[in-house]
């Protein structure tokens, strides 16, 4: 797991106050590094396309991805049927797009929950330090420990198999990156000019953090966020392929693979091979984000 751990090199001029300066330098700098980019171009168009055939997938599914037909078993490519049936005899196009559904939403749901988990952590622990900061990165180093896939298999054994249950467990098995990551960047922030300027004039910790430590050290966290929603595509992927992900018969790409397996070996790859070409674009585009930012992030601090 790739960890963005640089942080910019933010001060603010004496003169004009800590609040003023400070904050056009953040709206400069945050321009700077999540501005329009050629680079960000391409993986941010592939996955606004993911999105919106999500959104939109009653209207773009051209038949019912759960309607089981036997006598279409394993058909090809035909007006009826773009991408040929499964062994069931569905559509294999309509089930890659409502599958795009759970497999964007369940990605999401462990990013967001492992930032807002992570970032409260690991600015807690840079913030007060001391005993509370060692406390905190034990209990980080001990998570550590249990990789994820394990955890979630735990989680669905004591609950139930399912994407709620894989979501939660890898969103606890994500949070010591985001963690380890936010504490690193806020503790360099911590000790910055303008958070002790305001620190004398006597704001409170509170108001410090939300409204200048965090928005310094955002683009760092969405550079990370991109990251491992890439490595939680796949792992949710995996998991529904094991069995423990989305159940049958609601569509999932990565419960599409595991499905496709008599398809692949009786001569009819596409039901198979299709939901995993499109997992790798889907990783591929969240990684080249994330890449594009963290090195936007190296060139911003020098």
């Amino acid at each position: 797991m790739a960890v963005v751990t640089d942080t910019p090199d933010i001060t603010t001029d004496p003169e004009k106050g800590p609040h003023k300066d400070n904050g056009l330098v953040r709206r400069r700098w945050l321009g700077r590094i999540l501005g329009g980019s050629r680079t960000m171009a391409l993986p941010i168009g592939v996955l606004a396309l993911f999105v919106l055939v999500a959104v939109f997938a009653p209207w773009l599914a051209p038949q019912d991805p759960n309607a089981v037909s036997l006598a279409d078993s394993l058909q090809g490519t035909s007006a009826d049927h773009l991408l040929g049936t499964d062994q069931s005899g569905r559509d294999v196009l309509s089930r890659l797009i409502y599958g795009a559904r759970t497999s964007l939403l369940g990605p999401l749901g462990v990013v967001v929950g492992a930032t807002l988990l992570g970032v409260t952590i690991g600015v807690i622990a840079a913030w007060r330090g001391g005993w509370v900061d060692s406390l905190l990165s034990r209990v980080i180093e001990l998570i550590f420990a249990f990789p994820g896939v394990l955890l979630a298999i735990l989680l669905v054994s004591v609950l139930s198999a399912g994407l709620k249950a894989t979501v939660l467990a890898l969103a606890i098995a994500y949070t010591p990156y985001m963690a380890r990551m936010t504490r690193s960047a806020a503790l360099t922030e911590r000790h910055r000019p303008y958070i002790r300027a305001l620190e004398i004039q006597g704001f409170s910790a509170g108001g410090i953090i939300v409204r200048h430590l965090l928005p310094n050290i955002a683009p760092l966290v969405l550079a990370q966020a991109s990251l491992c929603f890439g490595y939680a595509m796949i792992d949710l992927a995996g998991l529904s392929f094991l069995g423990f992900g989305v159940q049958p018969p609601q569509a999932d790409w990565g419960a599409m693979i595991s499905e496709g397996q008599v398809a692949l070996l009786q001569g009819a790859p596409l039901s198979a091979l299709a939901p995993g070409v499109l997992i790798v674009v889907a990783v591929v585009a969240f990684s080249l984000i994330g890449e594009s930012v963290a090195d936007r992030i190296r060139r911003a601090d020098r």
